[in-house]
C-alpha cells in the first residue's frame, strides 16, 4: 500500500471519528503539495464540507491534528485554506528505499495479478505498401500498452489484423501485372513490402491520368472516378479473388509473402511482436456469414441493387453499407467477423484496437453492430484513437508516394545517431561493435521516445534532430543519465564502496535526496495512471522528471567522495534505485538502455 492510499483511509477514519459519518477512501482526494507551498501530500478538504458541516480551515485543521496523532508517518502539518499540507516524516522515505531495494522489479510488488484479460489489437498493416510513420506511432503505442497492462498485474495479448484482401491490395496487383514484366524484390535488391508499395502508387497514378481523361471528355469527376479502366479492372480483380479464381490467388499469395517477408524485418528493428497474428484473408468470410445471418433475421436489410445495410437512424446516426451489391465485403464486415472470432479466442474483458483518430466513426458503428447482433460484450470494445503523426514539411500521403518509410526513417535516427555521438566524441574510444549498438540504441530510443511521450489523442510533428538532442526531453537524455548512474556505480565498485543492504532510518536526509525519493515512490502510481488512460506518454514524462531529477541531485551531492559513510551508503542506495526506475520505466516504453554512451 502507498502512502497517499494509507493516508486516504486514515482520513476517512478521521470523519468517522470526528463527525461520525461515511465514505470512502476512493472519494478523499489527495495530490502531491505544490513546491511553493510547505508540505508533501496534500489533502483536498472541500469536499468533505458537508460531512464536517464546518468551514474549510477548521475541518482541515481537526483531520491534521487526527492524522499528526494517528498516523506515525506524518511529521508535521499546515492548512492553507482548504488544503491541508502533510509533511511525511524522513524515515518513512528511508523505509520506502530500503523496501523497493529488496525487490527485482518494483513494479512487481505493487501489483497483484489480476484476473482480467486485455486483447490489444495494433499495426494492422494493409498489404499493398510498407509500414510509415503512422505505422510507427501506432506499433509503439500498442507494443508499449501491453507492457504496461502487464505491469499493472492484467493478461495483455497483442494481436496483430493483417489487412491482406480488398480493393486496396488488387490495385498493387494489377499494376504489377500490367508493368512489373515479373520482376521479383531479389531482382532490385529492395525488400518485398518496398517493391508493392511501388506500384501500389504507380497504379494510382496511371489511374489518375485515366480519371483526368473522362473528365477532359466531359464527365463529371464522380463519374470518371467510377468509370476509369483501371478501377473497373480491379474490381474485376478482387470478384475474381473472392471466386477462387487460382491465377488471381496465386499472383496474391505471392505478392502478400513478399510484403509479410518485409514487414517482420521491421517489426523486428522496433522490437516489436505480437502473440498472434489474424488475417483479414482469413476471417472476413466469418463477418459476411454474421451480416447474411442479421440480414435473414431483420437485423439488416437489403436495397434494390443487392446491398446489405444496418440503419442506424434511430441513433441520429448514418445507414452502413456492409455488404456491397456484388456480395463483396468492406472493412467493417470484416471487422465484425474479427471481433467474435478473437472473443471465442480468448473470452476478454476488454478489447483495444490502437487505430488512428480517422476511424473514431468506424469503431463507434462496429460497437453499435454487434450490439445489434447480440454481442453483451460489445461495450468491452475500446478505440486507443491516436493523432496524424507529420514530419516537419507536412502531411504524407501513401497513394503519392510521399511517406516517410518506417525502414528509412529507423536508417536515419541510427545515422544522426552516429553523426551526433561523433561530434561529441563520448564514445571515440569504444570498440567498433559497441558503438554500432549504441548508435541503434540512441537512433531507436530518440525515436520511440518522442512518439510516446505524446498524448496519443493529440497530433504531433516528428523532428528526427530534436529527438536525438542530449540535453532536451528525449530518450538519450534519459539513456545518458542511466549510463552516468552506471559509470557512478562502477566506479564506487572499483573504489572498494559497495551498495548497502539497508540505510539506517535515522540517516540524515536532505532537501534533494527527499525530492529524488519522492519521485521514485510515484512510480506504481504514474504506472497506474498510465494504464488507466491507455497513455504511455504518463510514463515517458514522468521517467525523463525522475532523469533530470537525478541531475540536480548529482549535482550538488557528490556519492562516493561526501563526507561520511552513512551518506555514502544513502546516496549510493539512492543511485541505484534510480537506475532501476529508470530502467523500468523504459522497458515499459519498449526502450534499450546502453550500459555506457
Amino acid at each position: 500500500m502507498n502512502i497517499e492510499t494509507s493516508i486516504a483511509e486514515k482520513v476517512v477514519e478521521a470523519i468517522k471519528t470526528l463527525y461520525e459519518k461515511d465514505t470512502k477512501a476512493s472519494d478523499i482526494q489527495t495530490q502531491r503539495t505544490r513546491k511553493d507551498f510547505e508540505g508533501d501530500l496534500t489533502v483536498v478538504v472541500f469536499p468533505l464540507l458537508r460531512l464536517s458541516k464546518k468551514p474549510p480551515e477548521q475541518t482541515a485543521g481537526e483531520i491534521g491534528d487526527y492524522l499528526k496523532e494517528n498516523v506515525s508517518e506524518i511529521a508535521d502539518f499546515n492548512v492553507i485554506k482548504g488544503f491541508l499540507n502533510l509533511t511525511i516524516h524522513s524515515s518513512f522515505w528511508i523505509q520506502f528505499l530500503n523496501t523497493i531495494s529488496k525487490q527485482e522489479k518494483i513494479y512487481s510488488y505493487y501489483f497483484d495479478k489480476i484476473d482480467e484479460t486485455v486483447v490489444v489489437e495494433y499495426s494492422s498493416p494493409n498489404t499493398n505498401k510498407p509500414l510509415h510513420l503512422g505505422h510507427i506511432r501506432n506499433n509503439l503505442l500498442g507494443f508499449s500498452l501491453t507492457r504496461i497492462l502487464e505491469a499493472v498485474g492484467k493478461k495483455a495479448v497483442k494481436v496483430n489484423l493483417v489487412n491482406d484482401r480488398g480493393i486496396h491490395i488488387c490495385k498493387s496487383m494489377l499494376a504489377w501485372e500490367k508493368w512489373g514484366e515479373g520482376e521479383k524484390p531479389t531482382d532490385r535488391g529492395i525488400k518485398g513490402d518496398h517493391l508493392v508499395g511501388e506500384y501500389y502508387v504507380k497504379f494510382d497514378q496511371e489511374y489518375k491520368k485515366q480519371v483526368e481523361e473522362l473528365v477532359a471528355q466531359g464527365k463529371s469527376k464522380e463519374k470518371a472516378s467510377k468509370e476509369a479502366p483501371l478501377i473497373q479492372e480491379a474490381q474485376q480483380m478482387l470478384n475474381k479473388w473472392e471466386r477462387g479464381n487460382e491465377k488471381t490467388v496465386e499472383l496474391w499469395k505471392m505478392m502478400n509473402s513478399w510484403v509479410l517477408e518485409g514487414f517482420d524485418e521491421t517489426y523486428q528493428a522496433l522490437g516489436v511482436d505480437f502473440d498472434k497474428t489474424y488475417f483479414e484473408s482469413e476471417v472476413y468470410k466469418a463477418g459476411k456469414e454474421k451480416v447474411l445471418e442479421g440480414l435473414n433475421d431483420g437485423t439488416f436489410f437489403q436495397k434494390e441493387d443487392g446491398s446489405v445495410w444496418a440503419d442506424f437512424t434511430d441513433e441520429e446516426l448514418d445507414q452502413k453499407l456492409l455488404l456491397r451489391g456484388d456480395g463483396t465485403s468492406v472493412y467493417i464486415t470484416q471487422d465484425i467477423g474479427t471481433a467474435i472470432q478473437r472473443y471465442e479466442d480468448y473470452h476478454f474483458d476488454k478489447h483495444v484496437y490502437v487505430v488512428g483518430n480517422e476511424q473514431n466513426y468506424h469503431f463507434q458503428i462496429l460497437r453499435l453492430l454487434l450490439k445489434k447482433l447480440g454481442k453483451d460484450w460489445a461495450e468491452n470494445l475500446f478505440h486507443l484513437s491516436y493523432g496524424m503523426v507529420e514530419l516537419p514539411e507536412g502531411k504524407m500521403k501513401s497513394r503519392e508516394g510521399t511517406v516517410v518509410d518506417a525502414d528509412d526513417l529507423i536508417d536515419e535516427m541510427i545515422q544522426t545517431a552516429h553523426d551526433t555521438s561523433e561530434d561529441v566524441g563520448k564514445i571515440a574510444d569504444f570498440p567498433a561493435d559497441e558503438k554500432e549498438k549504441i548508435y541503434r540504441a540512441i537512433g531507436l530510443g530518440g525515436l520511440k521516445y518522442f512518439i510516446l511521450k505524446v498524448d496519443p489523442k493529440k497530433n504531433m510533428t516528428f523532428d528526427p534532430k530534436e529527438s536525438i538532442d542530449l540535453n532536451g526531453n528525449t530518450g538519450p537524455f534519459i539513456q545518458y543519465s542511466y549510463a552516468r548512474i552506471n559509470s557512478l556505480l562502477e566506479k564506487a565498485k572499483n573504489n572498494g564502496i559497495d551498495i548497502p543492504e539497508k540505510v539506517s532510518e535515522q540517516a540524515s536526509v536532505n532537501e534533494k535526496e527527499i525530492q529524488l525519493i519522492k519521485q521514485i515512490h510515484r512510480f506504481p502510481s504514474v504506472i497506474s495512471e498510465a494504464a488507466d488512460e491507455m497513455n504511455p506518454g504518463v510514463i515517458a514524462n514522468y521517467v525523463f522528471d525522475l532523469a533530470k531529477e537525478f541531475n540536480q541531485f548529482y549535482h550538488e551531492n557528490p556519492v562516493i567522495k561526501a563526507n561520511a559513510s552513512s551518506i555514502i551508503d544513502l546516496r549510493m542506495m539512492l543511485s541505484m534505485q534510480t537506475s532501476k526506475v529508470i530502467r523500468e520505466s523504459m522497458w515499459l516504453l519498449g526502450i534499450e538502455l546502453p550500459k555506457r554512451m
